[in-house]
């Protein structure tokens, strides 16, 4: 039995962020994106719906990666 996978809201990874004491600038550069680009994704500025905005809310755990056929 599969189990599914929740997402998280934006305010989760900035509480994340916080008790981990990394910034979202290290985390982006950890992860080649912009650091403006994820903030853009967590402050709802980036809807992440395609492109660089949705692999981020993917690695960020805002979204779920889409199933392979």
């Amino acid at each position: 039995m599969a189990t599914q996978q929740k997402t998280k809201t934006a305010e989760q990874v900035k509480q994340a962020f916080r008790a981990s004491g990394t910034t979202v600038t290290q985390w982006a550069l950890d992860n080649n994106f912009p650091p403006n680009a994820v903030y853009q994704v967590l402050n709802g500025f980036s809807k992440g719906h395609y492109g660089q905005a949705h692999e981020i809310a993917v690695a960020l755990g805002l979204k779920l990666a889409a199933a392979a056929a």
